[in-house]
């Protein structure tokens, strides 16, 4: 190669990129100052700098604009500093401060002590958040700490926590609505803030631990060769990994107290600076928190760019929203190529069947009469409770007027909770029996956000559509998306294979998920729809459903019954490839169609009630735990359990807080999110 040639390809070296990305986050930052509802523009700040401004200009910059654009740089440097962190001691470069939980843990504690009433100042809520993001840190570290260590385990671990964290944070949203008044708002992630006192406190602490972070330089660099070698060149590894830790939830705690959880951040911007040929973590440190306070403020400033700030609140677009549109889409590429460990052995977590397998019918009639207690329960719980005797009389027509209007209303509402928890159980199913994977829910593998982008892209676009427009636009975003999560995740080869990798279809999915809802925020925000209602619709709800949703739910009830007469191909999907192939099943065609079955009845439900998650994942394990693994017997066993979880969270989320109504997607979560963490802990102890 010639010298010229070697030139041009030569990297940059880093005083040179350190250099230019200061001189651009300059840029940004003034920029980010020029924005805002007050009418204050760049010139504005340019006359007041050469001595020429107005007193108002002064009073704007300071009240409003400069705590904002200060915010935007303590944020991003926490963020970039605590990604490099996070990456170094996990060797991996999907890891960050958000997919393993820490921003989760964080924000429910944020959103635990302002439930408690306390008022605190910055740094006592930054420690509850050090707090809870340090737990999220040990639970994860539970979660994955069995057997061999592999990328995909520990990120399954951190979403598991994040989602378990974030759903107890929405309930406790529910409950005291007046306590956590704005948090809703603030848990997508904003910059906007009162005045100084918060960035410039919570400030000083991110730069403490910006310059701790430098003196685990070496050994992080040396922890990248591998445990082994880097204990032989004198790294203590059990106290450097910790150590890391600690500072990397110090930082992102840091941030998430004072804007919210803004996820990707952490994630995107140490990876593109090892892309720039920067290695060594004394390098990877400054660079990652200039570029990730650029991204931020980038970020912010397109979203007030998009949707120009106003009195109203929640008029603007989170910035976190706008960081999952960026970096859903990377996480995305990133799963495509990492090595998740389980492309030999299948998934990362493994359900066994059942022990003692009793008589089918005996289990499935013990699942139907769970069902009609949980139906008749559900018919009495309310904000106007009926007794027994009342509840038989208005069924049979001999009750008074007022006890059958109540019946009448529950009934319709507690039927489409038995049929959509029933047809989520069977996509779950059918997605699980496709990717081998007992995680794959539809709401983790996309299905859920994308169906939600369909729906409400109806709702905003052609506002007037026909009732039946809003399912069918549903079930083609929920098709669409898990097709491209599909294309993605085989778009690898790990070992020299191109299969479907079960670990990384989830993976795939979680950043699929993360940009459908970050597209559905936008939208809501941007057409200024009703936000509350939207996001009770995007939690799930049955909330004054009537038989009309019935018959959205008639299609997803076909699919599942032809899943059932068409159990033989299901049972081979889960034995791989080559079994499946010699024993004369058209693998390809048999992998689509089960696929699309599943989305359909993921899409289908979602039209009708929103975004339920953990159905699809629960029912199904406790089916294979009762009756085995056929399909045949453990599909239609999935779907009664599937009712009977939906019709007893509605049940719950009604009666708990009557008359506020809790939406059952949320109830699911809690109760599911558990469940999540006990199978993935089972598993490692297996």
């Amino acid at each position: 190669m010639t010298a010229p040639a070697r030139l041009l390809g030569r990297r940059p070296p880093a005083p040179f990129v350190g250099g230019a990305l200061l001189l651009v986050l300059c840029l940004v930052a003034v920029l980010h100052l020029s924005l805002g509802a007050s009418g204050v523009g760049l010139g504005d700040i340019v006359d007041l700098i050469m001595g020429n401004g107005d007193p108002r200009t002064w009073d704007v910059l300071v009240g409003s604009r400069l705590p904002r654009t200060l915010t935007g740089l303590v944020v991003g440097i926490a963020l970039g500093v605590s990604g490099v962190l996070v990456q170094g001691a996990t060797r991996n470069p999907l890891a960050a401060p958000d997919t393993l939980g820490v921003n989760a843990g964080a924000y429910f504690a944020v959103v635990l002590v302002a439930f408690t009433g306390a008022s605190l100042g910055p740094l006592p809520t930054g420690g509850a958040a050090f707090l809870g993001g340090l737990l999220a840190v040990g639970v994860v570290y539970l979660l994955s700490s069995g057997g061999v260590l592999t990328p995909g385990k520990v990120l399954l671990a951190g979403a598991t926590v994040a989602l378990a964290a974030t759903a107890a944070a929405e309930f406790l949203q529910m409950i005291d609505l007046q306590a956590t008044r704005g948090l809703f708002f603030w848990g997508n992630g904003t910059l906007m803030q009162s005045g100084l006192e918060r960035p410039l406190t919570l400030g000083a602490v991110v730069l403490a631990g910006a310059l701790i972070a430098p003196l685990l330089a070496r050994p992080l660099d040396l922890l990248a060769l591998g445990d082994e070698t880097a204990e032989s060149m004198g790294v203590r590894v059990e106290r450097v990994r910790p150590a890391a830790f600690l500072v990397a939830v110090l930082l992102s705690a840091s941030a998430v107290s004072l804007a919210g959880p803004i996820g990707f951040i952490g994630l995107i911007a140490p990876v593109i600076v090892r892309q720039l040929g920067m290695r060594k973590h004394a390098q990877l440190l400054p660079m990652a928190a200039l570029l990730a306070a650029t991204v931020l403020l980038t970020a912010d400033a397109a979203a007030q760019l998009v949707v120009p700030p106003s009195a109203v609140y929640t008029s603007e677009i989170p910035v976190g929203v706008v960081t999952a549109l960026i970096g859903g889409p990377v996480f995305m590429l990133l799963a495509r190529r990492v090595s998740t460990g389980d492309a030999d052995t299948g998934a990362a977590v493994t359900v066994s069947g059942q022990r003692r397998t009793p008589a089918y019918a005996i289990a499935l009639g013990a699942g139907l009469a769970a069902l009609a207690v949980a139906i008749m329960v559900s018919l009495r719980l309310g904000d106007v409770e009926i007794g027994w005797s009342q509840l038989v009389a208005a069924l049979f027509g001999s009750a008074e007027e007022a006890t059958e209007a109540v019946v009448d209303y529950r009934l319709p509402r507690v039927l489409v909770a038995a049929l959509a928890g029933a047809c989520l159980a069977v996509a779950g199913a059918a997605v699980q029996a496709v990717v081998r994977n007992p995680l794959a829910e539809p709401g983790l593998v996309g299905v859920t956000g994308g169906a939600s982008l369909g729906a409400v892209l109806v709702m905003i676009v052609v506002p007037s559509a026909p009732a039946v427009a809003l399912p069918a636009a549903a079930g083609i975003g929920g098709v669409l998306m898990l097709a491209l999560v599909v294309f993605v995740a085989r778009g690898s080869r790990e070992g020299g294979r191109s299969g479907l990798d079960p670990t990384r279809v989830v993976l795939v999915g979680i950043g699929a998920a993360a940009t459908s809802m970050a597209l559905v925020n936008i939208l809501v925000v941007s057409a200024q729809m009703n936000i509350s209602a939207a996001l009770s619709w995007l939690a799930g709800s049955t909330y004054a459903r009537d038989f009309t949703a019935l018959g959205w739910l008639a299609l997803p009830a076909l699919v599942a019954v032809l899943l059932v007469v068409l159990a033989r191909p299901v049972n081979l999907l889960p034995l791989g490839d080559e079994l499946p192939r010699a024993l004369g099943l058209d693998l390809g065609r048999a992998r689509l169609l089960v696929l699309g079955a599943g989305a359909v009845l993921a899409a289908g439900t979602a039209a009708a009630v929103g975004a339920v998650g953990f159905v699809g994942l629960v029912a199904p394990h406790l089916a294979r735990r009762i009756v085995g693994n056929g399909t045949g017997r453990m599909v239609p066993m999935a779907a009664v359990l599937g009712a009977v979880l939906v019709v007893s969270a509605d049940a719950l989320g009604r009666w708990l807080l009557a008359p506020t109504e809790i939406p059952v997607g949320i109830v699911t979560a809690l109760l599911g999110a558990p469940y999540l963490v006990w199978l993935l802990r089972r598993t490692q102890d297996a």
